[in-house]
């Protein structure tokens, strides 16, 4: 029987990177801070949203929202990630043209410590518009 090993904390880094990077899904990382400001997006995020990682680094991920984006739904989300809870949700977003999509999406918070609040959100989108085959 093989036996299965935990791998050095770069390796693990760098597979984790590269599941990311090469997600189907939308992957976008905040920090816990005040206006959530992006750290990264992967290429499926500029796919969806046709933001490129240059143009949302450092920004809000507000800047999706818009004026028919439930607000309930948005504070269902900051009470969860308040609570240190994942979210998932849909609401209805915006594409760097303005135009309306359904998002769907979860919200993990990231705590670098046992009992410490959230450093980090890894956010997994998906336009839920569309449907999957199989």
């Amino acid at each position: 029987m093989a036996r299965t090993s935990t791998p050095p904390p770069n390796a693990f880094v760098a597979s984790l990177k590269a599941i990311a990077d090469n997600s189907f899904d939308s992957v976008m990382i905040t920090a816990a801070a005040k206006g959530s400001p992006i750290l990264y997006v992967n290429k499926a995020f500029t796919a969806l949203t046709g933001y490129s990682a240059k143009s949302v680094i450092g920004k809000s991920p507000a800047m999706l929202q818009g004026p028919a984006t439930d607000t309930a739904t948005l504070d269902a989300l900051r009470r969860c990630l308040q609570a240190g809870k994942v979210f998932e949700g849909r609401a209805i977003n915006y594409d760097s043209k303005k135009k309306p999509f359904v998002m769907h999406w979860r919200v993990v918070p990231v705590k670098l410590a046992r009992g410490k609040p959230a450093e980090y959100y890894i956010a997994i989108q998906r336009n839920a518009n569309l449907t999957r085959a199989g």
